[in-house]
């Protein structure tokens, strides 16, 4: 991923435990309508499963640059999210509104976003997510903080 646009050669990384399972799928489906390559890292169904199982390996996608970026869902986004951020290079943030959605790719070039789906709808999911990926990086000051973020 550069630091200003996400790079539609590579595919986007999409996982989720069994909470986010559904979100997936429709999000999987809106990001092919939109011309991606996804690469789903499951759940593929239903079935209680533990949500670390899903994040690290979509986290791994792009901390290796093998992916765009990375999509993860679960009941309340924030265990995939705290799960993702051990990785290195990677800014998951968890957001529950447009605002925040657009604000962690301007401020915090942010490379994961994080969806609770327990807590918002489907629709409000699709205009986060579609905000993540329209929203550039701005740079400037905020490159120096985002900088400062790796241990």
């Amino acid at each position: 991923m550069s630091d200003l646009i996400f790079n539609q050669t590579l595919p986007v990384a999409i996982g989720a435990d069994h909470a986010g399972y559904e979100y997936k799928e429709m999000l999987k489906s809106m990001l092919e309508a939109q011309g991606w390559q996804v690469n789903d890292k499951g759940t593929h169904s239903l079935d209680s499963v533990d949500y670390p199982d899903f994040a690290h390996p979509v986290a791994a996608d792009v901390e290796q640059g093998e992916a765009a970026f990375g999509v993860l869902i679960c009941g309340s986004g924030e265990g995939v999210c705290i799960t993702a951020n051990k990785h290195a290079g990677v800014r998951a943030a968890l957001c529950w509104n447009n605002e925040v959605a657009q604000l962690s790719r301007q401020h915090n070039n942010a490379n994961v976003i994080c969806l609770p789906a327990r807590f918002v709808s489907q629709d409000q999911a699709k205009e986060m997510l579609q905000s993540f990926i329209d929203t550039a990086f701005e740079g400037g000051r905020h490159a120096n903080r985002v900088n400062k973020i790796s241990c």
